[in-house]
């Protein structure tokens, strides 16, 4: 599924990320050369203006597949800079940068410029969620023996070349085929990846969160206990943007950001829910504004 969602930034003129995420996919020799001549082929990409970007971003939400190439391309360098922060947690620098271009793509794709902040701003959250769940999937493969993580990863490269080359899943029989192995053995192979996939699958306890989305991290500032001040609203509202529109509605309306707070279970008659569940929704999107806080300037928070 990475391969897949990678090749989709394949489908334009210019830096040709596919070509060079197979490269690195099918041989690690050479990846330094690879990965430099990878730099120095997005330095050549211009970067948009203000103005530009929201005329660019216009487009692609209308659909045209150039606008949404130039959006990606003109950000590349922000994902090199992000992943760089990662460096030496578990994944070499082309795999961060690789997981962070699918993290780029996802928010060139959702982003709204009626939501009125910077593209980079927004991006930002998207491409730092892409690159630690790939360092949290990786630490589960770290304790695999070498040969079944080795394994793993063949796997993964041989159904992703296979869905590009017939636009389809293969079956267990075709990728043991492909590997040389037998099927039983891609059986457990899949079993392991799954145990690994469930880091991201919904916890059953109603809240949309996942196992990594309960991790915590005590380090960050409470970016709404700064929030509550008023000061700066375009920043404000750049944050509340990275949101779904019922976590951005709920701290709205849960710390006065358009008037009076209200209660939990004020809240929870407007949505038509229990307080509890609005209070799951508010602690996520605390969450998440807890981690953009801490990649995007965290000295602004206390200016807010």
């Amino acid at each position: 599924m990475k391969n897949m969602e990678a090749s989709r930034v394949a489908k334009h003129p210019g830096v040709n990320i596919r070509e060079e995420i197979e490269k690195k996919a099918k041989s690690e020799i050479g990846s330094t050369d690879t990965i430099k001549l990878y730099f120095e082929k997005i330095r050549k990409c211009p970067l948009l203006s203000g103005k530009e970007e929201k005329r660019v971003a216009l487009l692609v939400e209308q659909g045209d597949q150039q606008a949404r190439a130039t959006m990606i391309e003109s950000n590349l360098r922000l994902v090199v800079n992000i992943a760089k922060r990662y460096m030496n947690r578990g994944l070499p620098l082309q795999d961060l940068i690789e997981e962070g271009n699918i993290g780029l793509i996802r928010s060139v794709e959702r982003f709204k410029v009626s939501k009125g902040c910077k593209f980079s701003t927004y991006a930002t959250y998207w491409i730092r969620q892409a690159v630690e769940r790939a360092i949290m999937n990786q630490a589960a493969v770290v304790r695999l023996p070498i040969h079944v993580s080795n394994d793993l990863s063949k796997m993964h490269r041989v159904s992703g070349e296979f869905q590009r080359e017939f636009k389809r899943e293969p079956t267990e029989e075709e990728i043991a085929g492909r590997m040389g192995v037998r099927g039983r053995y891609i059986k457990k192979l899949q079993r392991i990846n799954r145990k690994i996939s469930s880091m991201d699958a919904p916890l059953a306890d109603g809240t949309d969160e996942t196992l990594l989305d309960r991790l915590p991290d005590d380090n960050v500032i409470q970016p709404l206990e700064h929030m509550s001040c008023g000061h700066r609203k375009d920043r404000v509202r750049a944050w509340l943007s990275t949101l779904e529109d019922n976590e951005r509605d709920i701290l709205s309306l849960r710390y006065g950001l358009g008037g009076d707070p209200e209660t939990l279970e004020k809240i929870g008659r407007r949505f038509g829910v229990t307080r509890e569940r609005i209070r799951q929704i508010e602690t996520r999107a605390l969450r998440k504004l807890r981690q953009l806080g801490e990649e995007q300037d965290i000295d602004s928070l206390q200016a807010i």
